[in-house]
């Protein structure tokens, strides 16, 4: 059977029994329902619940952040790929026009007596061509220096990514946790009226002061209030998820995850990790190439001081505009060729290149010193990591104990308030520690997964 007749046979089968039946109406009703523009029998169509792994999918592809440092990155291998192409020769056309202040040959004689073509205007136009043969180590530097830099910009990107990755993650799993939590209220809200009506049926046959009806409503009222603030801090959660998915106007879907984890969490050798952050992590791959270009451009600024030695040649149209003398036999026009080495070599220039190289070796000092900064900085994140992820191992094992003894807690205070052999104080204050042994529970599972995503982006885990 199809969607449709499931949908409507129990219609059919309820107007079989009624006396009254009216068939042309049944008829119209169905045949509106088959027509209807844009009326589809069909099951909800609500948006697929999202998991983890679907979430860091999404950020990953939809993340403006993301997208502008994949944009930056693309720029760097750009700018490396343009300081290759200094190598080639490089080929140019050259066109010009040339006023002389007095008539001047249109081209050199080339042997005594030649007659040749005069004016004082002169058209020309080329193919030009240049090569470097010796640039002193300064073509060769820049062009190493801006591959690393390029290097360096890919593993900037990678460890944006890493920092993405563990942002969805501790905001997906926090608000799981938050879920929980409302969920915590709610049943204490409920919990709570149950109480009170008890309460009020203990009242009204003296088996208890009104003042206990009174103070269950004020902690009643204070777990609502609760409730707003939790629903609140959920939804400002939410956007904030939404914005790293890179989602604007369409609501985040249900998320579809768990807290618990299935396999206990083993803290590891924090030496060990530390030298696998060393050695795994892309941003401090990032710094030392950053360090080694730096030394390139100090390479590069020293190389301006020694001579550089160049292939050049051009051939093209030489053409006198109104010649003031032109011979019979001659021609307007001249082709023009030429090659030559040509050799430069800086004498003076105000203590320019002194000044260059003295920059260059100050941003390289800089680039080591951010490597070593970088270094220390990955060992207290690396043990800082473990100790949160030790501390939050902790923490689930101990409130999920509490969580257990505050239920039995609040069970026997129950009893005995309604046995007449307890206060209501006691039961109010049994029914607040089960809330918030139950809270911690939540917050706690949410920070050891938040722990455990800490620790791999410490130490450089790639996702998957």
């Amino acid at each position: 059977m199809n969607n449709y007749q499931q949908q409507i046979n129990p219609l059919r089968s309820w107007r079989l029994g009624e006396k009254n039946l009216n068939w042309s109406l049944t008829t119209i009703l169905l045949a509106g329902l088959l027509i209807a523009p844009g009326y589809v029998i069909a099951e909800d169509s609500a948006p697929a619940a999202l998991d983890l792994d679907s979430a860091i999918t999404q950020a990953l592809a939809d993340n403006p952040d993301l997208a502008a440092q994949e944009a930056l990155t693309q720029a760097a291998r750009e700018r490396a790929a343009a300081a290759a192409g200094r190598r080639w020769p490089a080929l140019g056309l050259l066109g010009g026009y040339q006023a002389y202040s007095e008539d001047t040959r249109l081209l050199g004689a080339r042997y005594n007596g030649e007659p040749g073509v005069f004016a004082s205007d002169f058209i020309e136009g080329a193919l030009t061509l240049k090569l470097p043969l010796y640039t002193g180590g300064q073509l060769t530097s820049e062009i190493r220096g801006t591959d690393l830099l390029a290097q360096s910009a890919e593993g900037r990107l990678a460890r944006s990514r890493d920092e993405l990755i563990f942002n969805v993650g501790s905001l997906y799993h926090t608000i799981l946790a938050q879920r929980h939590v409302i969920e915590s209220v709610e049943f204490s809200v409920k919990a709570m009226d149950e109480h009170l009506k008890r309460v009020n049926e203990l009242v009204a046959a003296q088996k208890a002061a009104r003042v206990d009806a009174l103070r269950t409503d004020v902690r009643r009222a204070e777990l609502e209030q609760r409730l707003i603030e939790t629903r609140n801090a959920l939804a400002i959660q939410e956007r904030a998820l939404a914005n790293l998915l890179g989602l604007e106007a369409q609501p985040l879907p249900q998320l579809d995850g768990k807290l618990e984890l299935d396999e206990p969490v083993i803290c590891p050798d924090a030496a060990d990790c530390i030298a696998a952050a060393l050695e795994q992590r892309t941003d401090y791959r990032a710094v030392q190439q950053e360090a080694s270009a730096a030394e390139m451009a100090r390479r590069a600024a020293r190389g301006d001081r020694l001579p550089s030695v160049s292939l050049s040649g051009s051939y093209g149209y030489r053409q006198a505009v109104d010649p003031a003398e032109q011979p019979d036999g001659t021609d307007d026009a001249e082709a023009i060729g030429r090659v030559g080495i040509v050799v430069e070599f800086p004498l003076f220039e105000g203590g320019r290149l002194s000044a260059k190289v003295r920059e260059a070796e100050a941003i390289l000092k800089a680039a080591r010193q951010r490597e070593r900064s970088l270094r220390l900085r990955i060992r207290r994140e690396v043990e800082t990591a473990l100790l949160n992820l030790s501390a939050a191992r902790q923490r689930v094992d101990v409130a999920q104990a509490a969580v257990i003894q505050a239920e039995e807690s609040l069970r026997i205070e129950r009893e005995k308030y309604d046995l007449g052999k307890g206060a209501i104080v006691d039961v109010l204050d049994a029914q607040a520690a089960l809330l918030l042994n139950q809270t911690s529970t939540y917050r706690a599972l949410a920070d050891l997964n938040t722990a455990i995503a800490e620790r791999d982006l410490a130490i450089g885990k790639e996702w998957r």
